[in-house]
């Protein structure tokens, strides 16, 4: 599994957000824009039960992510890779965290009903540019 370069790890540590890529279940293309973190091995998003990109996101699906620099846009890595987990377990507080490097605060109470899950992706392929 190839790894994020170190020259490219501050998009991870600042306020870059990530376009995730997902297949429908008709075969065409969806993208949402995404809050985005690495762990040193996998790509970690934060969602809701629910949504479109979740239901895309089965364990094993192919994504992709695109995550721009917003200081330089011409400075772009593009992973293309897989689902290799999905869990519910810290994922309350992986959105406070992701809240608190994109707003400044923690994510606020959630809706009723709302249940959050953490996706880990695999990167199979590193576009660099």
């Amino acid at each position: 599994m190839p790894k994020i370069p170190n020259e490219y790890l501050d998009l991870f540590q600042k306020k870059s957000f990530a376009h995730l890529a997902t297949v429908m279940p008709d075969g065409s293309p969806q993208v949402t824009p995404v809050w985005v973190d690495y762990d040193g091995d996998y790509i970690v998003i934060n969602t809701a039960r629910g949504r479109v990109k979740e239901r895309n996101m089965p364990l094993g699906a192919k994504v992709a992510i695109e995550i721009m620099d917003a200081e330089n846009p011409y400075r772009y890595i593009q992973v293309r890779g897989h689902v290799a987990e999905v869990t519910e377990a810290g994922a309350r507080e992986h959105i406070d965290q992701l809240s608190i490097k994109y707003t400044g605060k923690p994510f606020g109470p959630l809706r009723p009903g709302e249940v959050r899950v953490i996706y880990k992706i695999a990167p199979d392929k590193l576009d660099l540019h």
